[in-house]
């Protein structure tokens, strides 16, 4: 049996849906041990969650008035702390995680591996590379402890089950730095449903013409309680801000319904986006590469589209 440390992200209330998707992760590996480990000011609510999420066997719950906000500098060297017992230690493949992994692999002195798309046996791991067109298998036997950041994308979210696993409180005794401290948070804000973990995503890209032409995406989005995501070039050409890029270097996303309008379908934007269920592509250009990606395909004026089918919805 292998013991597995999951460190949870959450906003302090709900537990992220990256957390559930880790869980399920860690249980590809047969006899798998999986603890999760709640960082917060107070976080009973959260550790209730995580408690009840299937295959999670124990929830560490670590309060400090320290982890108000998700510094990786402070989070980091208690994560270290607890994660002795633990020769895989997981986090999710987000924001939070890419920051915050990196210092808990550097403070234990062991290797981290990224992206995590399968686990094939306690020492052997799959993860993308060379934008996804490749896969690289890692075999990392001999290696006591290793740390990893988990491909959100390839994993659907562990669901909730009827009984709980026990909520232990941990005091985690370490000094924690000093030299980094919270100042402030700009993040756009919106009604819309989170583009990471929404199931359904609606894309603009440079074919909108300008950010009011994405307004006809914000209007179609509202009827069917999607995100709204913008391609590179889009976000380029500031008809959208840079935290709705969808693609290799923006975000890697994994909808039920993805619908990608008036976007070409550069490989980049493909990679994002690859491990959507169902792919719906609208554009006027019929030999546009998206269309041989697309399950879905509708060829025709995005502006005259768009409307047509927020009519039929109602």
């Amino acid at each position: 049996m292998t013991q597995i440390l999951i460190v949870a992200e959450h906003d302090g209330k709900n537990l992220n849906l990256s957390t559930a998707k880790c869980v399920t992760c860690a249980r590809a590996l047969p006899g798998a041990q999986i603890t999760v480990a709640v960082f917060a000011v107070e976080g009973g609510a959260v550790a209730a969650q995580a408690a009840k999420l299937t295959g999670v066997g124990k929830v560490l719950l670590i309060e400090n008035p320290a982890n108000a906000h998700a510094l990786a500098a402070v989070l980091a060297p208690q994560v270290a702390a607890i994660a002795g017992p633990y020769p895989l230690v997981l986090g999710p493949s987000t924001t939070f995680g890419k920051d915050l992994m990196a210092r808990v692999a550097g403070l234990l002195g062991a290797p981290q591996l990224s992206d995590i798309m399968a686990i094939e046996s306690a020492t052997r791991f799959r993860r993308p590379i060379y934008a996804g067109n490749a896969i690289l298998t890692v075999d990392t036997t001999g290696v006591p402890k290793l740390i990893g950041t988990v491909r959100a994308a390839s994993f659907e979210a562990s669901a909730a089950g009827d009984a709980a696993a026990p909520v232990e409180k941990v005091a985690v005794d370490v000094p924690l730095p000093t030299h980094t401290r919270f100042v402030s948070v700009s993040a756009a804000k919106s009604d819309r449903p989170d583009l990471q973990t929404a199931a359904r995503v609606i894309s603009g890209g440079r074919a909108l013409a300008s950010a009011d032409g994405f307004k006809i995406l914000y209007s179609l989005a509202a009827k069917l309680n999607a995100a709204v995501g913008a391609s590179r070039a889009a976000v380029d050409a500031g008809y959208a801000p840079n935290e709705m890029q969808v693609g290799q270097t923006g975000k890697i996303i994994a909808p039920e319904l993805y619908m990608a309008v008036g976007i070409s379908g550069a490989i980049q934007h493909l990679t994002g986006i690859k491990d959507a269920r169902t792919i719906v592509a609208i554009n006027k250009d019929g030999e546009a590469p998206i269309f041989e990606v697309a399950d879905i395909g509708l060829v025709g004026d995005l502006f005259q589209v768009i409307p047509e089918i927020e009519r039929l919805l109602g």
